[in-house]
C-alpha cells in the first residue's frame, strides 16, 4: 500500500510533467522548441482538465481526475486499486476533503468504518505542505527537461499531434513521450512515461473551459481547525 501511495504523490506532484529528477533542457533543435512552446502555452491557460492513470508492477493502479485553474482553485478525485477514493475541492485557502469507506479502512487504519462518507471535511490549506498529506495541489509546472527528439505524427482524441520523445539523465530507467497538438493551439495533449516498473499516462483536455467550482452545501460540511 505504501508503494502505491508514494508513487501517486510523486505523480500528482507532476512527475509526468517536470520529471522526478533535474535534467537539462531539450537540445534537439526543433523538438526542444516545440516542447518549449507547448509548455509556455499550457502555463498561460486559465483552466485545464488533467486525467492520470499510473500503473506499477508492485503497487497496482492509481487514477486521478483534476479540474484546475492552475493556481488556487481546483477539484480532484483520486482512486486506488481496491476501491479507495479521495475527493477534494480546493478554494484558495480552504480544502474540502471527502474520503470513501475503502480509503478510511485502509489508509487511515480504521476497519470499523462501515457506512459511506457523505460529509466533506473543511480544513485550511497548509502552505508548508509538500504533498505528504495526500492532497492535490492546483498548480502544475509545465517545464521542459531532458533531451527531446521528434517521433511520429499521430492523433490524440482526433487531434493531429507530434510525438516528442524525451530522455532524462536523472532517470535512466524511463522514457517520456509528449504529444503536442499540430492543429490549432500547440497544447500538450498527453504524456506517457514508461519504465520497467511503471507506466503513467497523463491526458489534458478542457482547455480554458469554465470551472464552475463551488463549496459543498453547509449541511454536508464538517469543519476541522482554522
Amino acid at each position: 500500500m505504501a508503494t502505491v501511495t508514494t508513487t501517486a504523490l510523486c505523480l500528482l506532484a507532476s512527475a509526468a510533467l517536470a520529471g522526478c529528477g533535474a535534467g537539462g533542457s531539450g537540445e534537439d533543435g526543433s523538438a526542444g522548441d516545440i516542447l518549449d512552446e507547448a509548455n509556455a502555452t499550457m502555463r498561460e491557460l486559465d483552466s485545464v482538465t488533467v486525467d492520470i492513470t499510473n500503473r506499477t508492477t508492485r503497487g497496482g493502479t492509481v487514477t486521478s481526475h483534476l479540474v484546475t485553474d492552475l493556481d488556487g482553485r481546483c477539484r480532484s478525485k483520486t482512486t486506488w486499486s481496491g476501491g479507495g477514493a479521495l475527493e477534494q475541492i480546493r478554494l484558495d485557502k480552504t480544502d474540502y476533503v471527502r474520503p470513501n469507506r475503502a480509503y478510511l479502512q485502509k489508509w487511515k487504519n480504521n476497519p470499523g468504518v462501515t457506512g459511506e462518507q457523505r460529509l466533506w471535511v473543511k480544513t485550511p490549506v497548509d502552505p508548508a505542505s509538500s504533498g505528504g498529506d495526500g492532497l492535490t495541489s492546483c498548480k502544475r509546472p509545465f517545464d521542459s527537461f531532458g533531451t527531446a527528439r521528434k517521433g511520429d505524427s499521430t492523433r490524440v482524441e482526433g487531434t493531429k499531434a507530434v510525438e516528442l520523445i524525451v530522455t532524462d539523465k536523472a532517470d535512466k530507467e524511463g522514457t517520456y513521450t509528449f504529444y503536442v497538438a499540430e492543429e490549432g493551439e500547440p497544447y500538450l495533449l498527453k504524456t506517457v512515461y514508461k519504465s520497467a516498473a511503471q507506466h503513467t499516462t497523463t491526458s489534458f483536455s478542457g482547455f480554458d473551459e469554465p470551472l464552475n467550482l463551488r463549496a459543498p452545501k453547509p449541511g454536508e460540511v464538517l469543519s476541522v481547525g482554522g
